[in-house]
């Protein structure tokens, strides 16, 4: 059975691949992800908004109170002896590279257009093999149209493209008006690779303390269908690369995005609630599938159920909506 596929360039072993999480953070759990049969690895994303916030504080607690005391100024290094959340993570890249077989894909969230290409270039040189751009914006400012959003994400893109030569794939949202055509100008802004989609977690209300705070839930299989159906559309339209990343806990998740056209399935819930070894669950159940109804490849099985492929596209279109409203008069 050939489980090899292709992503950003690199052939992996196959298409089971740990996306950024808390488990990716540390070396120990990314040699366990490798020892479980990682055919890549996405690092957790670096925030820019944290290394500002860091610098500045720090830059704060340095300088309090040298108007009164000059002399309290040589107690303390440089700035630049602070290891901040940039240096450290260069250094697990440097560390994964010399530890690590497979692929590192570093992955970026930024805010500003210098703070992108900045980090991004230091990424590329501490040997990232790859920079995944997850981009997280939201546009709450009602004078800012959702033109001007897709641009803010193309001129991203744009200046990353330019100064470093490692693949870069884009983390997408899925709240993009025209989604097709946009995936179409990422390709010719230099995109390699589109992920779909990024999984923003949502505040909630707390009706005890009347605050806004933060809500983590991990995904569930039934949140693929959007993802899915965009990676149907997109196969065969589209030159980059694609990667789902959304409800990946079992094999018949994988497969199913496979079908529709990904070259990669990404997974993390199913790692943090599971383990590393979750990985090995997955590969084979794949192989037993495929072994199963006669596939002799992943390449075989990539795209045969995208929306080119199948009979009727209009399936992954708006003409199935009056079937499933249909279906919902069937119940008492």
């Amino acid at each position: 059975m050939n489980l090899t596929t292709t992503y950003l360039g690199f052939e992996l072993a196959h298409p089971v691949v740990p996306s950024a999480s808390p488990l990716t953070e540390h070396i120990d759990t990314i040699r366990q992800l490798e020892d479980a049969g990682a055919p890549a690895i996405v690092l957790h994303s670096l925030f820019e908004e944290q290394i500002i916030h860091e610098s500045l504080e720090l830059h704060h607690y340095s300088e309090y109170g040298t108007e009164s005391f000059a002399e309290a100024l040589s107690y303390l290094p440089e700035l630049d002896d602070y290891k901040l959340s940039t240096e450290t993570y260069l250094e697990l890249i440097r560390q994964a590279k010399d530890a690590i077989g497979v692929p590192i894909i570093a992955s970026l969230n930024g805010s500003t257009p210098g703070g992108w290409t900045q980090y991004a270039r230091q990424m590329e040189e501490a040997g990232s093999d790859g920079l995944e751009l997850n981009i997280y914006y939201v546009a709450a400012d009602h004078a800012i149209s959702g033109g001007e959003v897709e641009r803010m994400y193309l001129d991203v893109l744009t200046a990353v493209r330019e100064t470093v030569s490692i693949p870069i794939a884009v983390k997408l949202s899925p709240f993009i008006s025209s989604l097709a055509n946009f995936a179409k100008e990422l390709e010719a802004g230099g995109a390699n690779g589109l992920v779909l989609f990024n999984r923003f977690y949502q505040p909630d209300v707390d009706l005890e303390t009347l605050e806004v705070v933060p809500n983590l839930q991990l995904s569930r299989s039934d949140e693929m269908r959007l993802p899915l159906r965009w990676i149907s559309i997109l196969c065969g339209n589209v030159a980059c690369d694609l990667a789902a990343s959304t409800g990946v806990h079992t094999a018949q998740d994988a497969l199913k995005y496979l079908m529709v056209g990904a070259d990669v399935t990404m997974t993390t819930s199913a790692l943090l609630q599971k383990g590393p070894g979750h990985i090995r669950t997955l590969v084979d159940g794949i192989t037993t599938w495929m072994e199963e109804n006669e596939y002799e490849s992943v390449e075989q099985l990539k795209g045969s159920m995208s929306r080119e492929k199948v009979s009727d596209p209009a399936q992954f279109e708006r003409a199935n909506y009056m079937k499933v409203l249909q279906s919902l008069r069937e119940y008492p």
